[in-house]
């Protein structure tokens, strides 16, 4: 079982990052092809999408930079957990003010909480990032951005038992995890991570049966199924928690149901198995 110097760790606490980009057409353009839409392209001024802010201000390391697992090498702005395995876990979102293409935008980002926790399986380390963005207009959005390392599983360890998810949903769609589909998206969001793109990676040295679903892809599925029930809706908030991994080896259901002010969403895997919960705040 991998050691953990988490005092060590928490000396990341309160690092700060800063990145500037340009709200350019070309991402979100591409991101709509991705998610199988046929909106018109976005011209200079309009809105994107909510979570679409995910295709900029992206991590650039050079190849020879990239970890075994094709994340950039440990240490930098986010501390050098020595837990092999790496996940985007959940978050929660607050959108204030549209960006709009052709805006220029900062991002600022702050190590917010290093924390340690035993899990069923070892120690859990829970990286908690705070970002917020803005243009010349003020702050668009702040974003709580949760990241947890574990070690890699023992031999003959049980995975934990399933939580059921909900059977009624009147929102529904079903999604094909395709490697097209998890390849666009590792493309568009320059994500180097291996699990979702090189099968006998994630099958030889991972263990896990198939292609892993990006946590990040599954939570713009859950929007994209509001933008397609309730097209009219402004999204205020959104929180996100990941529950279990997503293969590609079978589809998957991205469903929904209207909650007063709000809509709740989930993510259902092939067995019925809840794998993301989710909730939008709608104006």
């Amino acid at each position: 079982m991998t050691s953990v110097d988490i005092d060590s760790l928490r000396g990341w606490t309160g690092r700060k990052e800063r990145r500037e980009d340009t709200i350019t057409a070309a991402p979100v353009t591409n991101l709509l092809a991705t998610l199988d839409r046929s909106d018109p392209a976005p011209a200079q001024g309009d809105p994107i999408a909510p979570l679409a802010h995910w295709l900029y201000f992206l991590p650039l390391y050079r190849t020879d930079e990239a970890g075994p697992d094709g994340h950039a090498k440990r240490g930098g702005f986010l501390p050098p957990v020595p837990l092999p395995r790496r996940m985007w876990a959940g978050g929660r979102l607050e959108f204030r003010d549209p960006l709009r293409i052709g805006d220029r935008a900062t991002k600022r980002s702050t190590i917010a909480d290093v924390s340690l926790k035993q899990g069923r399986a070892g120690p859990l380390v829970f990286v908690l990032v705070r970002h917020e963005i803005a243009t010349a207009r003020g702050i668009a959005l702040v974003e709580e951005h949760d990241i947890v390392y574990r070690d890699a599983p023992q031999p003959g360890e049980a995975a934990s038992a399933p939580r059921a998810a909900p059977t009624q949903a009147p929102w529904q769609r079903t999604i094909e995890p395709s490697a097209l589909l998890l390849f666009r998206y590792s493309a568009l969001t320059f994500n180097g991570h291996r699990i979702h793109y090189d099968r006998r990676y994630v099958t030889d040295v991972e263990g896990y049966p198939g292609l892993v679903v990006h946590g990040p892809l599954m939570a713009t599925l859950l929007l994209d199924l509001v933008h397609r029930k309730r097209p009219d809706a402004r999204i205020t908030r959104f929180e996100f928690r990941a529950v279990k991994p997503v293969f590609d080896v079978a589809p998957f259901q991205a469903c929904g149901a209207p909650d007063g002010p709000s809509a709740k969403l989930w993510i259902a895997d092939a067995q019925g198995a809840l794998a993301m919960e989710a909730r939008a705040g709608l104006a």
